[in-house]
């Protein structure tokens, strides 16, 4: 269980440092996603799958999509478009591709060698606690959460609108 951790703490650095050093905002979010996998397994080889599976579907796949807008909104045109075989360089894709499958080979140690169920010493954390905690007495802090991504989302959605300078002439 102790390999499975440090294995996993040692890949979300190495990841986490490809994201601050890389220079392409494309290859620095697959490291970014790497890591986020990694810091999963990190929980997984602690005993908390359900904080695991959350950090991969929350985190994830939340950063993929934002992404995926991002790139929709910078419209990245004639500079991607020149640069459309460099990806397939193995500078650019070995990396990442090692450090996901030491996290499989980690995935597999866990599954396999059976230490889930006996790394959890106390209650397990389930889907209905999370749920009874955050709308019980934290209602009101997720729906101000809430409001306020959407706040975000409405205001990145308006910096990022491009204004046609044609339309906004007077006197046309």
């Amino acid at each position: 269980m102790e390999l499975a951790f440090y294995l996993s703490g040692l890949v979300a650095v190495l990841a986490t440092v490809g994201v601050i050093t890389g220079r392409n905002p494309v290859h620095a979010v697959v490291y970014l996603i790497v890591s986020l996998i990694a810091v999963a397994l990190v929980f997984f080889a602690l005993g908390a799958p359900f904080a695991g599976a959350l950090e991969i579907i929350v985190y994830a796949g939340a950063i993929m999509v934002l992404f995926v807008f991002v790139v929709m909104m910078l419209n990245l045109g004639a500079d991607a478009e020149a640069d459309v075989d460099g990806w397939r360089h193995p500078r650019h894709w070995i990396g990442p591709s090692l450090l996901a499958l030491t996290l499989f080979g980690v995935l597999v140690y866990l599954l396999a060698g059976g230490d889930m169920a006996r790394a959890i010493d106390g209650e397990l954390l389930t889907a209905r606690a999370v749920g009874l905690t955050l709308f019980g007495p934290w209602l009101m802090v997720v729906e101000l959460a809430g409001l306020l991504l959407l706040g975000a989302l409405v205001a990145a959605s308006h910096v990022g609108r491009r204004s046609n300078p044609l339309r906004h002439r007077r006197g046309s």
